[in-house]
């Protein structure tokens, strides 16, 4: 472990300077003058002019370069081109928006993902109910390469439009959470819980199972006690995978459900050429997947100290 930390924690500032170091690039392998972009045609060049200089841009790119990353140190992400408006207010603003769909996403998906992976497992251990077998390996296979803004447009005729049972779009009522939440749960749920299932299948064939079922404990005591804890690595390094990935996910999903999260300001900010607010947006989920990343690795290592070993 005293190996396995400072190695890992070594590669999430690597991989934090080449996120912060591709987002100040993006400014400036874009086609054409990004503050004319995003002001029109209209404006006129003094004003367009003097917004470059208030944003740097004028100066040479390692000074731009050093300032951007001392700016960020502290904490200032620059101000929005658009709306003149300081980003890291614009990030407050819709950031608690995108959490309140994601995080039920993921804790849905855990909840869907393992119990079905075990009980498909249990079911089918041995080749037994090879038509169970075939049925549900399709089922999941199908569904989780189904995209999310096909599974979003798809709940919203069945049970928006067609049944009028949840609203069609926006954030006014408790009920407007259901169709985001299970857009984003439903293709993970049916990945992970495949990753489950052979986890546990192969924990199942393993000689301390053999040695529970030998001393007569019950059915139920063996998979919760022995198997599940002995399958959850995997399921825990695809779930942090999941989780990284739901944070890009809720983009094209908050776009279709009109949802007033960071997904929502992204587009707009891409469509408007709002560039230092799409560069604080990649830091934001860049930052988002690496964190989670190391939390799982450090987690791992805890529960397996012998991925701490290998790691280090």
């Amino acid at each position: 472990m005293t190996a396995f930390l400072p190695r890992r924690i070594g590669r999430l500032l690597l991989s934090v300077w080449v996120l912060v170091s591709a987002s100040f690039l993006m400014i400036h392998v874009v086609p054409g003058d990004p503050v004319r972009a995003a002001m029109g045609l209209t404006a006129s060049p003094e004003v367009v002019e003097a917004r470059r200089q208030a944003l740097g841009l004028n100066d040479p790119l390692p000074v731009q370069y050093i300032s951007y990353v001392r700016n960020l140190l502290t904490g200032d992400l620059g101000a929005s081109i658009v709306s003149n408006l300081p980003v890291s207010q614009v990030i407050q603003q819709r950031l608690p928006a995108s959490l309140q769909i994601a995080l039920p996403a993921f804790a849905l998906l855990m909840l869907l993902a393992v119990p079905i992976g075990v009980l498909m497992a249990v079911l089918t251990r041995g080749g037994r109910r090879a038509c169970l077998n075939l049925g549900y390996t399709t089922a999941s296979v199908v569904v989780g390469a189904i995209p999310d803004f096909i599974v979003a447009v798809v709940l919203v005729y069945v049970f928006a439009v067609r049944l009028g049972w949840f609203p069609v779009a926006g954030r006014e009522s408790a009920g407007s959470f259901v169709l985001p939440v299970l857009t984003l749960a439903v293709g993970g749920a049916a990945v992970l819980s495949r990753i489950v299932r052979a986890e546990t299948l192969s924990v199942l064939d393993h000689d301390f199972i053999r040695t529970a079922r030998a001393k007569r404990l019950p059915a139920l005591l063996i998979y919760l006690r022995h198997a599940v804890p002995n399958a959850v690595t995997a399921t825990l390094t695809l779930g942090g995978m999941l989780l990284a990935g739901l944070a890009a996910g809720t983009v094209l999903v908050e776009n279709v459900f009109q949802w007033p999260g960071l997904g929502t300001i992204l587009v707009q900010s891409i469509q408007q050429k709002d560039y230092p607010v799409v560069q604080a947006l990649v830091l934001v989920y860049g930052g988002l997947t690496l964190v989670v990343n190391l939390c799982v690795d450090v987690l791992l290592a805890v529960l397996d100290p012998r991925s701490a070993v290998k790691e280090g």
